[in-house]
């Protein structure tokens, strides 16, 4: 644990010791209070009773404090406000106005808050003022609070605050604030609004509310035992208990990714200190992201013994990336001795299933199909391992596709595919209209919805790469290639993924109109209704588009009969 003490989770405050109060005596009482008496708009101050009765306390002159706050009385948040009318007599709008009053005061406030002057509140009040759980109310001042409780996390007012909003239950607006992390109270309350919203979150907006999520978790130590060892109990659900352990999986991920040594604990919250072998194996492999081929030999043996540890122990997604890629990644080096139990224990995990003990039954476990998914990992690993040239790569197109059915092999290809086809000179040195790497993955979404999301990540980075060593036509033909692969992924079920993402590209104006064109033509020639209203929301503004489908003289009657249905089967904003 000292390692993972020794990273970027040192919560310990730095404070200083506060001063202590002098006494004072009533002429320096009367003194300070006529100083601040003498500051503009004084009056207007929330401390101006207390300031008031210290200074009548200490024997000073009510004529002299008149005078002093009358004199520098200089109504700027009068002024503030008689503009605010005029302006709207001149015609503009409420919302436009006062948006403009309070962007400028939530400037004035982050330049100028003081964290000591805003602690004084209590001191000087003793309670919470109502102004406060009034300004909760409002959702820009909300705001402000979140940004100075980020730039002040020891600030007592702020954190008090940040507990005023969760208990107002706005706790799903905090889950970035760090603050909210040294209050356990909030710090529950935020872990399950956002477990909520990670569940009933769609598929392409999860990984958003994922880094929000894992980013407060991985604030601290405690936090992020804490989150975990949570999670880990719900994980255990029958119901939803899936979604909980991939939700688990994100969080290590993006705190390995940040280089936080998480090996010890995730092990734990795994069983495997039950199997200290096991974990003895694992632990240097996943703190150093690295196979180890020793270390591999140790859990070989084990896994092949009669009595072998859990599969959970292997089914680690770090651990798995890395036999993904010893296997599947061009260029990546493993001794011949050792494949067989790479292949060995990557079938495993993929593929063994275990009955769990029941009575005086023992475990059981399940291995029926190790043998089939190991044999298809060693065939495609040989293809891809063996440089084959692109007319090679078609006489094995029956062996591919025969062993894509096998998830684990479908991951590794997709692995595979991304390295080759992003190597710079990969479309320079193509011949064929459709590359038979991208082919491939025509068939890897056909089979693997899972899969969905990575194949569209890979074409939405190829369609945005810059290919300077190919003429302008030539780059034209290529990006309509990749919107037939997106065409497809689409008529597999990605239906939302690939619609909000061509809509994005259209709204940014970054993309070739004809492009756009030609995915609608595409889209218009495959689709029938009944439609989803969010697909209607997202598809009709590009058929309505004269840019885009006004030069479509071919194509009209799709156009027309596509708007035709939409405008009377659907209420579209």
């Amino acid at each position: 644990m000292e390692e993972f003490e020794s990273r970027a989770w040192d919560d310990t405050p730095d404070t200083e010791p506060l001063e202590e109060d002098e006494t004072l005596s009533p002429a320096d009482v009367q003194s300070n209070c006529l100083r601040q008496f003498s500051s503009t708009d004084f009056i207007m101050e929330p401390g101006i009773f207390s300031t008031l009765k210290r200074y009548f306390q200490a024997g000073g002159n009510p004529e002299q404090v008149i005078e002093m706050l009358s004199e520098n009385y200089q109504a700027v948040a009068q002024m503030a406000n008689l503009m605010a009318e005029w302006l709207i007599l001149a015609g503009a709008s409420i919302n436009d106005v006062q948006a403009m009053v309070e962007n400028h005061l939530k400037q004035m406030i982050l330049k100028t808050f003081d964290p000591k002057k805003a602690d004084t509140i209590f001191t000087e009040e003793g309670d919470a003022p109502a102004w406060l759980t009034e300004l909760i109310e409002h959702s820009t001042w909300r705001s402000v609070v979140y940004q100075l409780a980020e730039e002040f996390p020891e600030c007592l007012m702020l954190n008090f605050t940040i507990k005023l909003i969760s208990d107002a239950g706005f706790q799903g607006e905090i889950t970035s604030i760090s603050t909210a992390a040294q209050q356990i109270e909030v710090f529950s309350r935020i872990l399950k609004t956002s477990t909520c919203n990670f569940l009933q979150s769609p598929e392409d907006t999860r990984h958003r509310a994922v880094v929000e999520f894992a980013k407060m978790v991985c604030h601290g130590q405690h936090t992020y035992i804490y989150a975990q060892v949570m999670l880990q109990i719900l994980s255990q659900e029958s119901k939803g208990g899936n979604n909980i352990r991939r939700l688990q999986q994100e969080i290590t991920k993006y705190a390995i990714n940040k280089c936080l040594n998480v090996t010890p604990i995730q092990l734990a919250l795994n069983g495997a200190m039950a199997h200290p072998r096991a974990a003895q194996a694992l632990a240097p492999m996943l703190a150093r992201n690295a196979l180890n081929p020793a270390d591999i030999t140790v859990l070989f043996k084990l896994y092949t013994s009669q009595d072998p540890p859990p599969v959970d122990l292997i089914r680690i997604p770090q651990l798995l990336e890395l036999l993904i890629d010893a296997l599947f990644k061009p260029g990546s080096k493993v001794n011949q001795e050792h494949k067989t139990k790479y292949f060995y224990l990557l079938g495993y995990s993929a593929s063994v299933y275990e009955n769990p003990k029941k009575g005086n039954r023992a475990r059981q476990v399940i291995r029926d199909d190790l043998k089939p998914t190991q044999q298809a990992i060693e065939k495609v690993h040989n293809i891809c391992q063996g440089g084959k040239s692109a007319m090679e790569l078609i006489a094995e197109i029956n062996t591919l596709y025969q062993c894509i059915r096998f998830p684990v092999v479908s991951v590794g290809l997709v692995r595979w595919i991304e390295c080759v086809v992003n190597e710079p000179s990969y479309f320079k040195l193509c011949t064929e209209s459709t590359p038979t790497h991208l082919a491939l993955l025509d068939e890897v979404v056909s089979i693997h919805p899972l899969l969905h999301q990575r194949v569209l990540a890979l074409l939405v980075d190829l369609f945005e790469s810059e290919f300077q060593d190919l003429e302008i036509l030539v780059q034209l033909e290529l990006r309509k290639m990749l919107l037939d692969r997106m065409v497809n992924l689409l008529s597999r079920g990605c239906v939302l993924p690939v619609m909000k993402y061509i809509k994005n590209c259209s709204t940014k104006g970054d993309t070739d109109i004809s492009l756009i064109r030609y995915f609608v033509r595409e889209v218009l020639e495959i689709i029938a209704p009944p439609y989803t209203v969010e697909f209607v929301q997202l598809f009709l503004p590009l058929v309505e588009n004269e840019d885009i489908t006004g030069s479509m003289n071919t194509d009209s009657d799709l156009v027309n009969e596509f708007i035709a249905h939409c405008k009377t089967n659907y209420y579209v904003m």
